[in-house]
């Protein structure tokens, strides 16, 4: 199993010690450092090889925003603060993932599965490549080629440059932004429900307040900022 460096930044010393624990339950999360406030950690991202980091973003001085500016090559940042107004700057930083206080393991448990899917195809991408043709994609994965059915497709996942596509049978991923994505022709039979998700119309079964249900069970979360997308199926 791989393992990855992170290091931690809360000001708050129960949220800090809470971070510390869910990180301890993950054997590919390896703490390098452990800080109460981002000036004292910027040594430890020169002098270490760091691949996470866990940040939070109301903090005196140097606010999490800022670290991330000067922390860019670090390839993953998790925000995890009490202030979800935040969302959109933090986004426009390369973040993988915003989570607002007060952290639950089962949330964290979903930001870890991002991480290790991220950073995993960041190892590999130059094994992934893409062409549509017609109603099929085909994904290079290594030496192989895959012909998968566009309207096979459930929904779409991003996680930052690349998108994960999921099928009932098999998850693929491919260097390409969903955005991207969306804008082919081919993906027209999708909508977007969340800045991180779109799914295959013909597949939403029901729809929930802040969810889309489909039809193997499979929940989606809906973003606030795309819920008008989905009122022309209703």
């Amino acid at each position: 199993m791989a393992t990855y460096n992170c290091i931690i930044i809360d000001d708050d010393e129960i949220d800090r010690i809470t971070v510390v624990a869910f990180v301890k339950k993950f054997p590919e999360l390896n703490i390098v450092g452990v800080f109460d406030n981002a000036a004292s950690a910027l040594p430890a991202i020169e002098t270490q090889d760091v691949q996470i980091l866990f940040l939070d973003i109301d903090m005196p001085g140097l606010s999490g925003i800022d670290f991330r500016k000067h922390a860019a090559h670090v390839p993953v940042c998790i925000f995890i603060t009490a202030h979800p107004e935040h969302a959109v700057e933090s986004f426009e930083l390369d973040t993988l993932d915003f989570v607002v206080k007060p952290l639950k393991l089962d949330r964290f448990a979903q930001t870890v599965a991002r991480i290790q899917d991220y950073l995993e195809l960041k190892h590999k991408a130059q094994l992934f490549e893409a062409s549509i043709g017609g109603d099929t994609i085909y994904i290079k994965e290594g030496h192989e080629q895959t012909k998968v059915k566009l309207h096979d497709i459930l929904y779409l996942e991003a996680l930052k440059d690349y998108t994960k596509i999921v099928t009932p049978q098999k998850r693929h991923c491919v260097l390409s932004s969903i955005g991207m994505l969306l804008k082919e022709d081919n993906f027209n039979s999708f909508i977007r429900v969340h800045r991180s998700y779109a799914v295959q119309k013909q597949f939403i079964k029901k729809i929930l307040t802040n969810e889309v249900m489909l039809n193997n069970d499979v929940v989606i979360p809906v973003g606030r900022s795309y819920k008008d997308n989905l009122k022309t199926l209703q």
